[in-house]
């Protein structure tokens, strides 16, 4: 399958160091995927889980080498004046300002900021550990259904389907990140944590969640001509196959 250009690509929630880490999926990702920018919106190693049982295979090497090796040769100044820390080639910050190709500023952070807001910080700690046990349990049933030749069934999507809203917490934590982007007055806001992949206006700001590379296997990616778009693997194996998911905002222009 042919490469794809494009000018910026941001991952977030890959957490290597995990069993449930999708590493096959996205270094096939990564490599049909070339970009002048990259960005990692946070929680791309799981540290706490490998202080408790360390999980490191040679896959996930893989992956971080790739990583590595696509850090360019120059950077945007307006990104420079938010870099905290520079490593060689590699920008490291807190939040970022991204400017797209059409002149719209974005605010890039991964979202952990706003689980204080209104009160909900148990609320979304708790409903974290449930998705990393509920992503546990779908890798074992999983497995089971492999040994008797079935295909691979998304536990959360079936539950999701069963309700007839979104979570609470995932609204306020949406509403949070877009009012922050208001308040910066910026275009829109590209964040991560939460693990829920979307791209739409929410009034007048763009709102973009990267998902995750457990379950989702998705990421936010901007065109030359400035236009976002999601993008989810669509395999559970090593294959780059992709199915695109183009903004209201996007599709309006």
């Amino acid at each position: 399958m042919a490469d794809v250009r494009c000018r910026t690509v941001w991952i977030s929630d890959v957490h290597l160091g995990t069993r449930e880490c999708a590493a096959h999926a996205l270094l096939a990702f990564l490599d049909r995927y070339q970009c002048d920018y990259l960005y990692l919106v946070g929680d791309i190693i799981d540290f706490w889980q490998l202080r408790r049982t360390p999980y490191w295979p040679q896959i996930q090497t893989d992956v971080v080498r790739k990583i590595l090796s696509k850090a360019r040769a120059g950077h945007d100044e307006y990104l420079r004046r938010f870099c905290d820390l520079q490593l060689g080639n590699i920008m490291i910050t807190r939040e970022a300002i991204h400017r797209t190709a059409d002149g719209r500023l974005l605010l890039v952070l991964h979202g952990d900021a706003f689980d204080g807001m209104n009160g909900y910080r148990a609320m979304v700690w708790f409903a974290g550990a449930g998705y990393s046990v509920m992503v546990r349990l779908n890798h074992g049933i999983n497995y089971g259904r492999s040994l008797f030749g079935y295909g691979y069934w998304s536990l959360s999507a079936s539950l999701s389907s069963m309700l007839e809203s979104r979570p609470w917490f995932v609204a306020a934590f949406e509403a949070a990140a877009a009012l922050e982007a208001s308040r910066r007055r910026v275009a829109g806001v590209v964040c991560g944590h939460i693990h829920q992949p979307a791209l739409r206006s929410m009034g007048s700001i763009l709102y973009c969640n990267t998902g995750d590379w457990l379950e989702s296997r998705t990421a936010v990616l901007e065109h030359f001509d400035g236009r976002l778009e999601l993008v989810g693997s669509t395999s559970v194996a090593s294959d780059a196959r992709a199915t695109s998911l183009v903004s209201e905002e996007a599709a309006s222009r």
